[in-house]
């Protein structure tokens, strides 16, 4: 058998997504490794919903040399600020309250709670840019 794991969203600074996916989406992080050693300065770095420990997010530096060239490099992170370079797609039972749950940590929706054909959607972004859905499906 198969199983996904994890997926990955590139941040610009894993500080700083550290803090939002954790303090104001209230993520738990799952493994913060770093090997300075073997790979100069990289850093995997995941974080994951209390309760769900079989999948994580990798929260993912954008690498130079010699993994990106730096045209390459400035586009992953033009993208990604532009929320083309991933989204992560949450679930819960009460998309309201878990909105104003979010909205009172710091979180600031683009878009909120809104009817749909599938359920109540709504969307925020990380602070790398990356595009967040929380959706509330219908039963």
């Amino acid at each position: 058998m198969m199983k996904i794991a994890c997926a990955h969203l590139w941040v610009h600074d894993q500080e700083v997504a550290l803090k939002f996916w954790t303090d104001k989406v209230g993520m738990e992080v799952r493994e913060d490794v770093s090997f300075p050693e073997e790979m100069g300065s990289f850093r995997w770095l995941t974080v994951g919903p209390p309760g769900q420990d079989d999948v994580s997010i990798v929260l993912m530096a954008v690498p130079g040399e010699p993994v990106m060239d730096a045209d390459t490099r400035k586009q992953v992170q033009d993208l990604t600020a532009k929320g083309f370079a991933g989204t992560v797609f949450l679930t819960t039972d009460d998309v309201q309250a878990k909105y104003e749950e979010l909205t009172a940590r710091g979180v600031d929706y683009n878009e909120p709670p809104n009817q749909m054909p599938y359920g109540i959607d709504s969307g925020f972004r990380d602070p790398s840019g990356n595009s967040v859905r929380l959706t509330q499906l219908n039963p």
